[in-house]
């Protein structure tokens, strides 16, 4: 094994680090609200609502990310600069990098997957716990606020905090957007260096201490968590 050139790279594998990173944060933080948006649209008595937010799960889950990505790069991507004014605003540094697609294509997955385990926790929360938090006088809104949505949101911890590793886990898919995470910091050292494994290690060791820091968080958040049976 030779790892001399580590020390030449370190500020771009921090670099990328620093993107995969920034990825899954931008993706959960994001992702999180808006599954919670449509698994409430899933449970509603409008049609229409429930159409809209079912058509968007069955096709966000249904096709690969990887093609979700290039749709949104190669494809809208390819369509901004036709849009009058754009290039000279403000936005167009923000829109014309690959960072920015990722971040979009990973945050509707993300929120796609999510909406599906929370509607299950939302279904497996006891009626009596919400007929009870109306009959305080509860108005609908502060019952989903104070009642609902936590006690569904503490039956899915467990799922969500695998969501948010298998959220990790696809972050190297912006490498082929033109996105310089971990990932395609290491396929360049690669190509510099003509070395395969050490780099693939690094990359290996970033994302195991990564998924066992998430593990970590939301094991101490479980903890703090009191259980009602």
């Amino acid at each position: 094994m030779n790892f001399s050139w580590l020390s030449d790279y370190l500020p771009l594998l921090v670099w990328g680090a620093g993107q995969t990173i920034a990825l899954l944060v931008i993706s959960v933080a994001l992702g999180f609200p808006l599954a919670i948006g449509v698994a409430l649209m899933r449970l509603s008595r409008f049609r229409g609502l429930r159409g809209l937010a079912n058509g968007y799960c069955t096709f966000l889950r249904g096709t690969p990310l990887l093609v979700q990505l290039w749709l949104f790069y190669y494809g809208i991507g390819s369509l901004l600069p036709m849009v009058p004014g754009l290039r000279g605003s403000f936005l167009w540094p923000v829109l014309s990098e690959g960072f920015f697609f990722a971040a979009v294509a990973f945050t509707l997955n993300y929120a796609a997957y999510e909406a599906e385990v929370l509607r299950g926790a939302l279904l497996a929360v006891p009626k009596g716990e919400i007929e009870a938090a109306r009959a305080f006088g509860m108005p609908p809104g502060k019952v989903l606020r104070r009642v609902w949505l936590p006690r569904a949101i503490r039956t899915a911890l467990p799922t969500i905090a695998g969501g948010v590793v298998l959220q990790l886990k696809a972050t190297p898919l912006a490498f082929s957007v033109t996105v310089m995470d971990l990932y395609a910091v290491a396929y360049k050292i690669r190509q510099d260096t003509l070395l395969v494994y050490e780099p693939l290690i690094v990359v290996t060791v970033f994302f195991v201490l990564v998924a066992v820091l998430i593990a970590q968080v939301f094991r101490r958040i479980e903890a703090q968590i009191p259980i009602r049976r």
